[in-house]
């Protein structure tokens, strides 16, 4: 009797410290991803999160507007495991950081609004599974 009173209070407790670990690992995350958005960068909206393993793939759409410059930031508890590519609506690839060894940001500057897709992975020759982060940002001085 008191082994089966045992496992269920260690099951009981996993369960309400799972959700504060997962939490707590995402905070990290997003202070991890507030270090790219400093002056003249700010962060826009609530970040983009996936919990990722083996090949999977997250995948976001995102609006932007015409004559802005972004910053688009990824983060991951594993440090910089992942590969984002932004992509426009028929799939045409606008940005990959893995043509530059998974740089954790990228700028760029829109002439005309635009829908895209962002997808993010883990770089499956580095991590098998892990956390993943999205910030965009804007720059808020004219250039």
């Amino acid at each position: 009797m008191k082994i089966k009173t045992i496992v269920a209070s260690a099951l009981v407790l996993a369960g309400i410290l799972t959700p504060m670990t997962i939490q707590s690992q995402e905070d990290a995350l997003q202070e991890s991803c507030n270090q790219y958005f400093t002056s003249p960068f700010i962060a826009t909206g609530k970040p983009f999160r996936a919990l990722l393993t083996g090949d999977e793939v997250a995948e976001f759409k995102a609006s932007l507007l015409a004559g802005t410059t972004y910053r688009m930031a990824v983060c991951s508890n594993k440090s910089n495991y992942i590969i984002f590519s932004v992509y426009d609506m028929e799939r045409n690839l606008l940005f990959s950081n893995s043509d530059f060894e998974n740089a954790p940001y990228w700028d760029f500057k829109i002439e005309n609004s635009l829908d895209c897709i962002v997808e993010a992975k883990l770089d499956s020759k580095k991590v098998q599974s892990g956390f993943a982060m999205v910030m965009t940002g804007f720059r808020l001085d004219a250039e």
